[in-house]
């Protein structure tokens, strides 16, 4: 591959492992507490398995592009460096997708099934969770245009 080839994958790839850290470190560190009823409850990450989801599949995308950012052009895993990014562009994807729906519940509620709202009680939760959202929306973008830019690359031989 080509000098002029790898400044914009090496760029992307970097935004990308920017993106996912700040996406991971973000929900991870979100939490926040409200009285109601002279009884206090917590909202943190890990009270969701889709918050947990989001949190371990954006600490892997993150490890993946560290690792893919040092690796020797010569390497044998740039083989199946598309397959990875399409593996990882999926993942992120999933987790942004779960983790969407269940924020969404969070700031709006759902009258049919009688879940109230938090995001009233929790603003600062709320917060955390929708900027790692959008970090990980970013991350996710990155990684689609890595991919797409893979492609192209991988047509042009």
């Amino acid at each position: 591959m080509t000098k002029a080839k790898k400044i914009p994958i090496f760029l992307l790839r970097v935004i990308a492992l920017g993106a996912t850290v700040s996406a991971t470190i973000v929900m991870a560190t979100s939490h926040d507490s409200a009285q109601v009823l002279n009884m206090t409850f917590q909202a943190k990450y890990t009270n969701s398995p889709t918050f947990k989801y989001f949190v371990v599949v954006n600490a892997i995308a993150s490890a993946y592009s560290l690792i893919v950012l040092f690796l020797p052009s010569k390497n044998f895993l740039w083989r199946f460096m598309l397959v990875l990014d399409l593996i990882m562009t999926l993942m992120l994807v999933s987790s942004i997708s779960a983790a969407l729906g269940v924020a969404q519940v969070g700031k709006k509620g759902n009258s049919h099934a009688g879940w109230l709202p938090i995001c009233g009680q929790v603003p600062k939760f709320c917060d955390r969770v929708t900027g790692a959202l959008i970090a990980g929306f970013v991350a996710a973008i990155i990684y689609f245009l890595l991919l797409l830019y893979s492609l192209y690359s991988s047509q042009c031989h």
